[in-house]
């Protein structure tokens, strides 16, 4: 991998990841843009405890663009966008219009091709390594900006989740907190610890889980499998075998057959509801261990902590989705309508072509 780093004509920093060592990255933002003005503001629910961002500069993103000016797509002749060479492998680069920013942490769009028709599982295997390694690298260099805590790596895809650029992309938030999710795990793990004499929680979630009916796919290092209590109707969990707190950790070995088992994930998810059907919408995040002060949590550091990725769609059956009503949105209780043991069954049956 090259990493190659410029500046955009606002100021944004903008990185390409290219899989071969003699590319060359000259090219130059040419658009006329003024600097970039963010009115992000962090601040904390003093009831829940949790944190939100205030991101009124947000309105003015771009929205459903067509695709001859998709500002994702590399910049060709007099069409310029926010990529300014004509081609690349992979690229990252400070968003626009972030939701978290300066002293409230870093957002960044992750572009995974440059083809605009392609999705993620579209990539050859080559080119998954690629991402994975960019996700990396931005994860060691998020985490040593002094107001990140926590390197959260996601991609939203479809227009059900509220994707408004089609092009296959995802984004890195750098929060300045521990997010409510991953201090809920921490605060059972801690749990777990003590009323076990020192057992890891996610190892003993992880061994449950091998010995079950759920498991999707299965490595050598890697294995994906519906949780025992998803809260989605198609929930897919995948964890390395070998426990590490963050990418960073993760050996050669892990890195080498990842794009394997997350390119066959990723097709098996489009196939869930048959032929003919439009691409699946999904969310897949990963959960890395915060790079803060973890004493809140007593007891546990962050070789405790498990990075896993959680990839799971919105669609409940072909042509219905699954909204957050009351329960879920007002008291945050979800009510799951297929069995995750279904569920599991139905992604070992449409093994990708």
């Amino acid at each position: 991998m090259k990493k190659t780093s410029t500046r955009l004509a606002d100021g944004r920093e903008l990185i390409y990841y290219d899989q071969r060592d003699d590319s060359v990255r000259d090219a130059v933002d040419r658009r006329p843009l003024d600097p970039t003005v963010t009115t992000s503001e962090v601040r904390r629910d003093p009831l829940l405890g949790d944190s939100i961002a205030v991101a009124s500069h947000r309105q003015g993103r771009i929205y459903h663009p067509p695709a001859d000016e998709c500002p994702l797509c590399p910049s060709q002749g007099d069409r310029l966008s926010e990529i300014p060479d004509s081609s690349y492998d992979a690229v990252v680069f400070e968003n626009r219009f972030p939701s978290l920013a300066g002293d409230s942490g870093r957002c960044e769009v992750v572009c995974f091709t440059s083809d605009h028709n392609a999705s993620f599982a579209d990539l050859t295997e080559e080119q998954a390594r690629l991402v994975l390694d960019a996700w990396t690298d931005r994860t060691s260099e998020l985490s040593h900006l002094p107001s990140v805590e926590q390197v959260f790596c996601f991609e939203n895809r479809g227009a059900e989740i509220g994707v408004t650029l089609g092009h296959p992309h995802g984004q890195i938030y750098a929060y300045p907190f521990t997010t409510p999710r991953t201090a809920l795990m921490l605060r059972s793990v801690a749990a777990h610890k003590e009323a076990t004499g020192g057992e890891n929680l996610f190892d003993a979630v992880l061994a449950r889980e091998l010995a079950d009916e759920r498991v999707v796919l299965e490595g050598e290092h890697w294995v994906a499998f519906v949780p025992y209590a998803a809260h989605w109707p198609y929930e897919v969990h995948l964890y390395p075998k070998r426990r590490v707190p963050d990418l960073l950790a993760l050996d050669e070995e892990a890195r080498t057959e990842f794009p394997q088992v997350y390119l066959e994930l990723l097709r098996r998810f489009d196939r869930i509801f048959g032929e003919g059907e439009p691409p699946t919408p999904y969310i897949s995040a990963w959960h890395q261990a915060p790079f803060g002060a973890l004493e809140e949590f007593e007891g546990v550091n962050r070789d405790d902590f498990a990075l896993h990725l959680e990839l799971f769609t919105i669609r409940r059956t072909s042509g219905k989705l699954k909204f957050l009503a009351g329960s879920e949105s007002g008291m945050n209780v979800f009510i799951n309508d297929v069995p995750p043991e279904s569920a599991a069954q139905r992604l070992r049956e449409v093994a990708s072509s």
